[in-house]
């Protein structure tokens, strides 16, 4: 069966929805409608959804199909009349879980009683979480299998791409090397590529870097929905509608742990991303794959963070170090974007997602971390609160940085630059 083209949309008393199935017969349709679920069958068409809310079958319920534009109308009403449904522009999460195609999980979920009391214990444990707390480093046995990807649950997968690893990630071995052996190889990598003469450069010689900094990404002209705080209300293009549908919904199991570190892992990633839109001014470049894979420490070396505090000195470090605007000033701005970003809403976080998904995917081989990373942001974002996220970017607006931070001796660089400068000014 196809799962055809479909977005909803919805009033006070009805949800609408908007199913294209060209090349079907208009006399041979069923619709099920129930509670939660919905269900359109057209042949070779089937759509079933799990919705937000209620809906009733009564006689009220209306379908019509326009046959020039092979879309089915429908319109379902409301079970609770006045009920606003959430996330319906969320399609990957309305879509009933298929499993996944790239890779199985290390968690099988057999019950479901037992699926919705993670979840409740997950709300709770995120209720009262600490973000600047850092947490104690695991003690890794050189005899375990080294994981990495969306909360570190794959492995093995580079020992199946030895051609393609090295351009994707700077890890040399990520099978074997732990955590720790990771972190120390990328500092290592980062103080040797540092170079005082192009940061210099971009400190003194700086007007293009003050353009960059009054250039205004496309989430400043969004402010959140007054229908539902933290949350802003998105309209996807038809792309993006597209690749939400390709995805498989499934169920994410992570301890508190995990969960931890894949929060701190979106904002390293968005981070990135945020950099990239910035430098770029919002038009994408053949060097996009490799800026966002190359500012990310979760996608180039595959880091697990402790603290946000961590995640910014990991970003701070990158920026200055390898792409072509190296100034403190860009660090500081990728940081407010971010924060607006998880202010938003889950809406927005998916919708740069999304467009990070895009360019990996038309590049190759950095397409791989959209199979490791992106593709389960991109479904697990869906299934998150919003609340979430504007408790994160509260906390990350809180987290100080500053040069001193980020260990390259930014301060001593600068004050012996001014004093040069001064002498050779004194000489004329």
């Amino acid at each position: 069966m196809i799962t055809p083209a479909f977005d909803l949309s919805q009033d006070p008393d009805y949800l609408f929805l908007n199913i294209r199935v060209p090349y079907t017969r208009t006399t041979e349709f069923d619709l099920y409608i129930y509670g939660t679920d919905f269900k359109f069958y057209a042949k070779p068409y089937f759509l079933r959804l799990s919705l937000p809310g209620k809906i009733v079958e009564d006689g009220r319920e209306r379908a019509k199909f326009d046959i020039d534009k092979g879309i089915f109308f429908v319109q379902v009403p409301k079970e609770t009349p006045g009920e606003h449904f959430e996330g319906l522009q969320l399609l990957t999460q309305l879509l009933a879980p298929k499993g996944s195609r790239s890779a199985k999980p290390l968690v099988e979920v057999l019950n479901t009683d037992c699926l919705e009391s993670e979840g409740k214990d997950e709300d709770e444990d995120e209720e009262e979480f600490d973000w600047h707390v850092e947490q104690e480093i695991f003690k890794e046995s050189s005899e375990e299998k080294q994981k990495y990807g969306f909360g570190n649950q794959r492995y093995g997968v580079f020992a199946r791409l030895q051609e393609e690893m090295g351009d994707v990630i700077d890890v040399k071995n990520p099978e074997e090397s732990t955590s720790a052996e990771r972190r120390q190889a990328r500092l290592h990598a980062e103080a040797c590529a540092f170079s005082p003469d192009h940061y210099l450069a971009d400190l003194y010689e700086d007007e293009e870097i003050k353009r960059l900094l009054k250039y205004r990404p496309w989430w400043t002209t969004l402010s959140p929905s007054t229908e539902q705080e933290g949350e802003t209300s998105i309209s996807f293009t038809n792309s993006e509608k597209e690749q939400l549908r390709k995805f498989n919904n499934r169920s994410y199991l992570l301890d508190k742990v995990s969960r931890h570190q894949v929060w701190l892992s979106l904002v390293d990633i968005l981070l990135a991303y945020s950099y990239e839109i910035r430098s770029t001014a919002g038009e994408h470049s053949v060097e996009s794959p490799w800026t966002i894979r190359k500012l990310s420490g979760t996608l180039c070396w595959l880091e697990s963070y402790n603290s946000l505090q961590e995640v910014l000195v990991s970003f701070g470090r990158r920026v200055l170090c390898f792409p072509l605007y190296r100034h403190f000033s860009i660090v500081s701005a990728a940081v407010r974007d971010t924060a607006v970003i998880l202010k938003l809403g889950k809406s927005c976080v998916l919708r740069c997602l999304l467009d990070i998904h895009k360019i990996l995917r038309e590049s190759d081989p950095s397409y791989i971390l959209n199979d490791l990373y992106i593709t389960d942001y991109c479904i697990w974002t869906q299934q998150v609160k919003s609340k979430r996220m504007t408790a994160l970017a509260l906390m990350l607006q809180d987290v100080p940085l500053q040069k001193k931070d980020l260990e390259l001796e930014l301060e001593e660089l600068e004050e012996a630059a001014s004093m040069v400068i001064e002498e050779e000014v004194n000489k004329q």
